[in-house]
């Protein structure tokens, strides 16, 4: 049985407490969000930037909705609470209508599928058969003869999409979800796109970047099609995106990014070749990257917090902390290496929209990319080692995510049953005889 270690829920232990006033409760409770005096405002230190001007308008925005919460929780100590119905309702409106604004992503309609199931997964909202049949058809259209999967039907498979697509049937989990993937036309199509240096390009004649990496090493471990031969050269290819800052870029000797970086010790990870980078620069980065008064992550040096990242960047910390493990390194407590809890404060106060969907950050509009990598990015800040750490009410937890696919954990190891039942090879011997 998993620890729990959820924070105490007042009112049920007001036994417990009957002799503290009111006050004294309510001031240990938000004490214990260390809001206010314990959150650092950004120093401008006589110098004047865009950049500089930027972050205080940002935090010119936020600190009304900390104020607020303090106020709201005097009433109702279940704050900060995670709007998980209208959540739901925002993601399933959109499966089947989209508002206009979502036009110019015609070429990642496989990702909607993917951000849209995968949020679903995470908040437990089961999608009806006929939902799942519905899905597994469209992706199935997307499905290039020459392998892969492509952005929506008809066109150019991609590795991008072909990762969305991939995830996507295994979060639906159904025989036809899993069925649906053409793994020996997958494996042509993986061994096309690798680059002689070790890279991958992310389509037919496209660019080389550490996300077409990544995307290919998860589809091809999660369909049972890879093979050391397809990787040779990756390890190497990786440790030179790692920048002096310690954060990996999409290219060798690009800036480190978040999506990158995790994008590139992912990689390392599926590859077991963590070792090979220089993981304490990684981690003073990553680390960095945390921001002391919003709680949440930006993205790369000098910029704004933004609700993606608390994904792209909280991310890494299981996957460094896996690799620390490994080393045998004596100084883990059980927590991840940043604070898990000023960031579930962050997303469940600042990127809640009131209608449903999360966002970047107060003031901009919701979508479904940042619903599911900041929903991914509260699952694994509410999951540290020691056991379910959730602040507000305990109603607030999420399925738990496997950082290294972000994948719902159940749904991957359904998965990869499935898939080790079912050798690749028979498939191919199929496909050989059919041609």
């Amino acid at each position: 049985m998993e620890k729990t270690n959820f924070r105490p829920n007042l009112r049920a232990s007001e036994a417990n407490v009957s002799m503290e006033s009111c006050d004294d409760v309510i001031i240990r409770h938000l004490y214990d969000y260390k809001l206010d005096l314990l959150r650092e405002e950004f120093d401008e230190e006589n110098v004047r930037t865009t950049s500089s001007y930027q972050q205080l308008d940002v935090e010119k925005t936020i600190k009304p909705l900390f104020k607020l919460f303090t106020q709201c929780v005097e009433i109702n100590l279940d704050e900060p609470i995670l709007r998980r119905d209208k959540h739901v309702k925002f993601l399933k409106n959109c499966l089947y209508k989209l508002p206009s604004s979502y036009e110019c992503l015609d070429a990642s309609r496989a990702w909607i599928c993917y951000w849209i199931c995968h949020s679903l997964s995470l908040l437990d909202e089961p999608l009806s058969s006929s939902d799942k049949t519905c899905v597994v058809n469209f992706l199935s259209q997307c499905q290039s003869p020459n392998g892969g999967f492509g952005g929506g039907p008809g066109q150019d498979p991609h590795l991008a999409a072909t990762y969305a697509a991939v995830n996507c049937l295994i979060i639906l989990g159904t025989p036809e979800a899993y069925k649906c993937i053409n793994r020996p036309k997958l494996k042509q199509f993986l061994t096309r796109m690798k680059a002689q240096d070790g890279g991958f390009h992310v389509h037919d004649g496209g660019e080389v970047d550490i996300r077409g990496v990544y995307c290919a090493l998860c589809v091809a471990l999660l369909t049972q099609v890879y093979s050391e031969e397809m990787f040779n050269n990756t390890r190497e290819w990786l440790t030179a995106c790692q920048t002096y800052e310690g954060g990996f870029s999409g290219y060798p000797g690009f800036e480190a990014h978040g999506g990158y970086t995790f994008c590139g010790f992912a990689a390392l990870g599926l590859l077991k070749a963590e070792h090979l980078c220089d993981i304490k620069a990684l981690l003073r980065w990553a680390s960095n990257r945390q921001m002391n008064f919003e709680g949440g992550f930006q993205g790369r040096t000098n910029k704004l917090v933004d609700g993606c990242y608390s994904f792209w960047q909280g991310g890494l910390f299981p996957l460094i902390y896996r690799s620390l493990m490994k080393a045998g390194d004596t100084c883990l407590d059980g927590h991840w290496l940043f604070h898990h809890r000023a960031l579930q404060e962050y997303i469940l106060i600042c990127c809640q929209h009131f209608n449903g969907g999360l966002l970047d950050k107060p003031e901009k509009n919701r979508d479904l990319y940042h619903t599911c990598y900041t929903l991914s990015g509260l699952s694994v800040a509410q999951h540290p080692p020691m056991g379910t750490d959730v602040i507000g009410t305990p109603q607030n937890c999420l399925k738990t995510v496997h950082p290294m696919y972000n994948i719902e954990f159940q749904a991957l190891k359904s998965a990869i049953s499935y898939f080790e039942s079912h050798p690749y090879e028979a498939e191919e011997n199929v496909e050989e005889n059919a041609s």
